[in-house]
């Protein structure tokens, strides 16, 4: 069973990365992230917490405590099934900081938040074209020691930033074949020292991912493939519940699938990928060529809506092509839903549509037809 839907309104995709697994770290990290889960639903008694995430009632309780010391949740006694038992509150307003950075190919954006994940103050800073680490990093870490600052915060318990390529596991660095290619090479290590604070970094596409499960329109789907169609085209994949980066960490190269094998030459050095044919990148570059005057993203969103055929045309286009690479995908992993999100997501079912005309053309049918 597969539906297709967008992400406008789901949550953000900057928090919630999980740790390198298999470690301890990343067990307890994500935990911790199904308690706040269920709290953000509303108070909840351990026995209850235990019950509904399928932890141990230790393990639980050692998860409070240790919320309730950092000021993420308040407790209190109550009673519950005729016993004495302990009410845990998610702190709205209270406790530390977490900071989601998210940098894009001409962009960085930062969000500063609570447990409550509502965000207290945010950021969207313009980049230069062909931007290089050590300066966007500086430019960020400003930005942000400005935004704490401003918003009389001091404490950040967590930060994640998100880049559009492949991180490798391995290294610890970003890998090629990325929108970024001056970044390639960047370890983890070196973002944290900008930061001067450690930080985890992971792939924007499974950032979507893990927030449109965690607290997006599609919590506690198990199988989801969140597509990003932005300057590249990414995957981020929850597959039995988990966020799957495959051995390595570059699982969900979508763009790098091969649509057209005689296509345009692509920068990882195949010929025509999906990003060589429905980037937005390459629709910019299309529209800016058939108009004879540069076009925008955002020239792309508004021309939509506004019903302009040649960039419906570029989008529909576009949107089939994605829709094949999706329907591929599907066939292999068979998820429960697909969203499609990134800077296209305002125009809706102009992009939506094709996409999912694609998808029923190459899917198998038990899927196309759910």
């Amino acid at each position: 069973m597969c539906s297709l839907v967008d992400n406008k309104g789901a949550g953000r995709d900057d928090e919630h990365m999980q740790r390198r697994p298999g470690s301890q770290g990343a067990l307890r990290a994500a935990n911790e992230a199904r308690v706040a889960d269920v709290l953000r639903d509303g108070p909840a008694t351990q026995s209850e917490l235990a019950e509904r995430t399928g932890l141990a009632n230790a393990t639980v309780s050692n998860i409070v405590r240790d919320l309730r010391a950092r000021g993420a949740v308040t407790t209190s006694p109550t009673i519950h099934a005729g016993r004495r038992a302990t009410l845990v509150t998610i702190e709205a307003g209270t406790g530390p900081v977490v900071v989601g950075v998210d940098f894009g190919r001409r962009h960085v954006r930062i969000a500063v938040s609570r447990a409550d994940l509502q965000p207290i103050v945010e950021s969207h800073v313009e980049l230069p074209a062909g931007h290089h680490a050590s300066e966007s990093l500086a430019v960020a870490a400003h930005a942000l020691a400005e935004m704490l600052e401003g918003a009389e915060l001091s404490e950040v318990a967590a930060m994640c930033v998100g880049v559009p390529g492949p991180f490798d596991l391995r290294t610890g660095t970003i890998a090629g074949h990325t929108i970024l290619p001056e970044w390639v090479g960047v370890s983890r290590d070196a973002i944290s020292e900008a930061f001067g604070m450690p930080v985890e970094v992971g792939n924007d596409a499974d950032l979507g991912a893990t927030a449109e499960r965690t607290v997006g329109a599609h919590r506690g789907v198990d199988e989801l493939m969140f597509v990003k169609v932005g300057t590249g085209i990414g995957t981020g994949l929850v597959l039995g519940g988990r966020l799957h980066r495959g051995a390595i960490g570059i699982a969900g190269e979508l763009g790098h699938v091969q649509v057209d094998p005689q296509g345009p030459l692509c920068l990882c050095g195949n010929r025509g990928c999906l990003e060589t044919l429905a980037s937005v990148r390459v629709m910019t570059q299309e529209l800016s060529a058939a108009l004879r005057r540069p076009v925008s993203t955002a020239d792309i969103v508004s021309s939509a809506l506004a019903g302009d055929p040649v960039t419906r045309r570029v989008i529909e286009d576009a949107g089939v092509a994605i829709g094949r690479a999706v329907a591929n995908a599907a066939n292999l992993l068979a998820p429960a839903v697909v969203v499609v999100g990134g800077p296209l997501s305002e125009v809706g079912e102009v992009l939506l549509e094709p996409v999912r005309d694609g998808f029923r053309r190459f899917a198998i049918h038990a899927l196309a037809s759910s």
